[in-house]
């Protein structure tokens, strides 16, 4: 009789581990949706096979040598063991942890990883979205997925250094989010501004062509979060797990409603106007704020926590746009500056201040700093932007010789200023 109770928890913990791993992978539509819908129609097809891209080159690179990175069988606290595919070993056993209280699938756990991985290069995708290579940022995504991504999330998750410090991140506000932003931060730095961006040092409105994709995007994402949070709960076969997860899905859902009143709000007070792309990056920057500690909190703190990273959004794009950092779609303000406040928040409820500053800066250094090189060579020896015409048409046809609405020629372009006057 044990057996089989062991037995049931194993099949049920797989399988809902497997089930929130897919929820993860859908927000890789989710991304797909919102960049496609926030940048101009010449652009679409391109961010289109960025995403659809992306998210295999994940899979393979990931399976080759990150998850063994990540977690590997030894290792130094600061370097990981190198070892190369996912083996025998990690496919069929039962991994018991937790003191043999927790069973579940070694396999499952790869699947699960890997759509967190994928999710750090959506992040950059956007950011650096409507004057970038596809090959080019594919090739990228490569070191990003065995190697940048890995290494940091070892630090973590798989027992390194940061972990024995006291370093908490729930489900990835820094090693998943910051992590990505930090890399799209680099690209964009070394990629430099769109084309019209800044006229005088002032940011100038281009457009999404399509608000409706990116507010479906935003509640797919939405959606995915569950995944993304509540699986990392890992298992769900007793009751005190089963209302762990019941209170992150919770506290997740209030944290986004959080994170758009809040933009939303802001952006009413700051340009006289409800602007529905803060609000959407608001929903993201609330969800990213909540990831680094989706259980401690109480649902009202976790609706604070979502409304101030929805402030902290409409904050930082204003900034870097005065800084000219051209961010099509707010990718670094909603991952990075948010997944910092997310693990700035973790000390609210009893996490290390300290440890969490630690945390911060190691995976921002790390990420950034290797980042920056690696864009810098891809950009010595086969070029990262496309040329000022092909930016003018639109990397649609440069890029993949196909537009994504063909009955329309020109897009929306222009306009007075980003940011609407009272």
């Amino acid at each position: 009789m044990e057996t089989q109770v062991i037995e049931l928890a194993y099949a049920l913990d797989t399988f809902y581990f497997l089930v929130m791993g897919a929820f993860v992978m859908w927000m890789a539509a989710g991304f797909t949706m919102l960049e496609s819908g926030l940048v101009r129609a010449k652009n679409t097809a391109e961010i289109l096979t960025k995403n659809i891209s992306l998210y295999s080159v994940a899979c393979i690179m990931y399976m080759i040598v990150g998850y063994n990175l990540m977690y590997p069988a030894g290792g130094s606290g600061f370097l990981p063991d190198l070892s190369f595919f996912l083996g025998a070993d990690n496919t069929a056993e039962a991994v018991i942890a937790s003191g043999g209280d927790i069973y579940y699938s070694g396999i499952s756990d790869h699947f699960f990883q890997v759509v967190f991985v994928a999710t750090a290069c959506s992040i950059i995708s956007g950011a650096v979205a409507e004057r970038m290579k596809l090959w080019p940022f594919l090739l990228f995504c490569v070191f990003m997925t065995s190697i940048i991504y890995p290494v940091q999330g070892y630090w973590k998750w798989g027992g390194g250094f940061l972990d024995a410090a006291g370093f908490s991140d729930f489900a990835g506000s820094g090693v998943v989010h910051l992590c990505g932003a930090a890399a799209a931060l680099a690209g964009v730095i070394v990629l430099g501004s769109r084309k019209g961006k800044y006229v005088n040092g002032k940011p100038q409105a281009m457009p999404g062509a399509n608000l409706p994709l990116a507010t479906l995007g935003t509640f797919i994402l939405w959606l995915g979060w569950f995944g993304f949070n509540g699986g990392s709960e890992l298992i769900i076969s007793n009751v005190a797990e089963a209302n762990a997860v019941s209170l992150i899905f919770v506290n997740t859902n209030l944290a986004a409603a959080g994170g758009v009143m809040g933009a939303l709000i802001l952006s009413k007070l700051m340009f006289g106007k409800s602007d529905l792309t803060m609000a959407l990056n608001g929903a993201i920057g609330g969800l990213v704020s909540i990831t680094a500690e989706p259980l401690a909190p109480t649902p009202g703190l976790a609706l604070i926590i979502g409304l101030i990273g929805g402030l902290i959004v409409v904050f930082s794009i204003v900034t870097l746009d005065k800084m000219n950092l051209d961010d099509p779609v707010g990718a670094i303000s909603a991952h990075g500056t948010c997944g910092i406040w997310g693990l700035l928040a973790v000390a609210l409820t009893g996490g290390s201040l300290g440890a969490q500053i630690y945390g911060i800066v190691a995976i921002f250094l790390w990420t950034f700093i290797v980042s920056y090189i690696i864009w810098s060579l891809i950009k010595m020896f086969f070029g990262l932007r496309v040329s000022d015409a092909e930016e003018e048409e639109g990397v649609d046809l440069s890029e993949c010789g196909l537009e994504a609405y063909p009955e329309f020629s020109k897009s929306l372009e222009g306009g007075a200023s980003v940011y609407p006057k009272k």
